[in-house]
């Protein structure tokens, strides 16, 4: 019977620990929601999932996120060489009219 006790004071504990952090009203919370849904979701966890924070992306929008992020990275990387082609001719026609300011001086 000692055996028994002791398990009954560790999930004790366990109960004060979640209790004084909250999950127990949190879960309680996530719960009373799901029982006034008047329909019904067709996946439970999902929906606690969801009201926890946990859901996360589903994976067609995690895939449509992806495809946009190539995209983007694909557009800055032509910016990136568009504006180094604009540097290089903005550096050589300032170093043309500087050219042009030697030879009208001299």
């Amino acid at each position: 019977m000692s055996y028994y006790r002791g398990s009954e004071s560790k999930r004790e504990q366990f109960r004060r620990y979640l209790e004084k952090a909250g999950v127990l009203d949190t879960l309680f919370a996530v719960l009373v929601a799901l029982y006034e849904e008047t329909e019904k979701p067709h996946n439970a966890l999902d929906f606690l999932k969801h009201h926890l924070g946990v859901a996360g992306v589903e994976t067609a929008d995690a895939e449509t996120l992806c495809l946009g992020v190539s995209e983007l990275q694909q557009k800055c990387d032509l910016l990136m060489e568009e504006n180094k082609e604009l540097r290089g001719f903005c550096s050589m026609n300032q170093h043309l009219r500087m050219e042009q300011r030697i030879n009208v001086v001299s």
